[in-house]
């Protein structure tokens, strides 16, 4: 059965950091471009970060870049959205994708998705 179960939200403070992690089964991660998305409240879904499959080279979004840092561990599975300096407008429901053959920013270009996590940035 192919899953994508995800991990690591939570309420934090601005300027705060978390690590969300997204553990694949039924498939393996290292095979495809895997991605993060966001959708915030009254917002269309976003892409946050993707890295390939191919290479290992990363994407950000611009609101993102230098702060959000994504990472796979083929060993485990598991792909990770490391998220620091964290501000209020990072708040939104956070998706892991995979299955894409390619990085994009579309939904439609990936096959799996986890049940999203929500990450909240607040005082």
């Amino acid at each position: 059965q192919v899953q994508l179960v995800e991990s690591g939200g939570g309420l934090v403070q601005p300027g705060g950091s978390l690590r969300l992690s997204c553990a694949a089964s039924g498939f393996t991660l290292d095979y495809y471009a895997i991605a993060w998305f966001r959708q915030a409240p009254g917002k269309e879904r976003e892409g946050v970060s993707c890295i390939s499959s191919s290479d290992g080279s990363t994407y950000y979004a611009d609101s993102v870049k230098g702060r959000f840092t994504i990472s796979r561990d083929n060993a485990k599975n598991t792909m990770y959205l490391q998220m620091n300096s964290l501000k209020r407008e990072d708040t939104a429901v956070y998706y892991c994708a995979a299955g894409a053959h390619f990085c994009s920013w579309s939904d439609d270009d990936y096959r799996f998705w986890g049940q999203g996590t929500q990450v909240t940035v607040s005082s």
